[in-house]
């Protein structure tokens, strides 16, 4: 089937008359030529308009997964796409053949050498190429989300050269809300399921634990009304041990799950509908199309942030700004870049409302809640009335 797929590619590729479609978003691409497997990259270039050239000027290298993956690859590409469209660039994505960074460093060359000089990479995994390449290719600007350079052996020699700009996020604030609305919405039986135990993961999970608990304040709850399960799953995949788990949990009366954590949400979903009642919380975009057991998602406004940086790398003649170049901009809800989707069918909270939750959303704006934004594994977020238990 692979070898049949090749050969057809390669027609299309020298016809030059047929486009395809992406796997979500629906919209028509231009194919461009695949990079080799030796060079690392699978580039599935999507333009607009057209490069005769076969060039593309502005690149996203996707993360681990598809880029439909109804999580941080779309919506990242979303916001590429949406500038790019906009103001008449042209772009691609390309995804690496592995999960390593030779892989995404090769990638990233690929990129390059099909005309990139912005290229956007979406993920902490990134950190470690974008530390060996913004040294090599100090005329191509990049944009790194969710994540900082540094070499491979120490993860705390930041290093961040003025063709780079990087955005983290405040998760925490996302948690929090989540795990706020989860628990004044009624449901005392929660669960977190994260990922991996990085940085971002533990900030979605301590803040959904201290949203719950002063949720469970504000309502007059006694201590051990409202209980967590709390795991991380050790990757960022759909895999049998992750419904297995989520099975049990449902089974042993977890009402709601916090799913973040990437891919992992096909896991957690599949457990949820085969579940009496099961629901679920999404993590990073609006994944309530997913499936009707979600029922609300901490989200990261990621295509929005893109769109904003682009446009100011752009309106600088394509070179980051003073206020961002070598820097790293952390958003969070004062900058309107975390929160619960409250559109149409996306609100499926039953007894919190929309205007509760802006109410608690300006809290945060304002810093009158202030939510501890600790990444630390082995520190856990003090609580007074949850009961958090905290599994492997």
């Amino acid at each position: 089937m692979r070898k049949i797929f090749s050969v057809l590619l390669a027609v299309v590729l020298v016809v030059g008359l047929v486009t395809i479609a992406t796997s979500c978003g629906g919209s028509n691409t231009a194919p461009s030529p695949s990079a080799s497997a030796s060079a690392g990259a699978s580039a599935t270039p999507s333009a607009s308009p057209s490069s005769a050239s076969g060039t593309y000027e502005l690149a996203l290298i996707t993360d681990v997964g598809n880029i439909d993956d109804k999580s941080f690859n779309e919506a990242s590409w979303n916001g590429v796409k949406a500038y790019a469209e906009e103001n008449n660039i042209t772009y691609a994505y390309y995804r690496p053949t592995e999960d390593s960074t030779a892989a995404r460093e090769e990638t990233i060359a690929t990129a390059i050498d099909k005309g990139a000089t912005v290229v956007v990479c979406p993920g902490y995994l990134f950190e470690e190429a974008i530390y060996d390449v913004q040294t090599k290719y100090p005329d191509v600007q990049f944009l790194l989300l969710d994540g900082q350079p540094h070499p491979a052996d120490d993860a705390t020699a930041i290093k961040i050269n003025a063709n780079v700009h990087c955005i983290l996020y405040k998760e925490e604030q996302a948690g929090y809300l989540a795990g706020y609305a989860a628990v004044m919405d009624g449901y005392t039986k929660l669960g977190f399921a994260g990922g991996m135990a990085v940085p971002a993961v533990i900030r979605y999970g301590y803040g959904f634990v201290q949203g719950a608990d002063a949720a469970a304040a504000e309502k007059g709850l006694k201590k051990g009304d409202v209980q967590i399960n709390y795991w991380y799953a050790g990757g960022f995949g759909p895999t049998d041990d992750i419904r297995t788990k989520m099975d049990g949990w449902y089974t042993g009366g977890t009402e709601v799950v916090f799913s973040c954590g990437g891919g992992i949400y096909n896991s957690i979903v599949a457990a949820a509908e085969a579940a009496a009642n099961g629901k679920v919380i999404g993590v990073d975009v609006d994944q309530s199309a997913v499936s009707t057991t979600i029922i609300t998602s901490a989200m990261k406004e990621l295509a929005v942030s893109v769109q904003q940086s682009l446009k100011a790398l752009y309106d600088n003649s394509k070179a980051w700004p003073a206020d961002l170049s070598g820097k790293t901009a952390t958003l969070g809800a004062a900058e309107g870049d975390v929160g619960l989707p409250t559109e149409g069918d996306s609100w499926r909270l039953k007894t919190f409302t929309v205007d509760q939750y802006k109410a608690l959303f300006d809290k945060l704006v304002s810093g009158a809640i202030v939510v501890n934004n600790s990444s630390d594994p082995k520190t856990t977020p003090t609580v007074n009335l949850v009961t958090v238990d905290y599994q492997g």
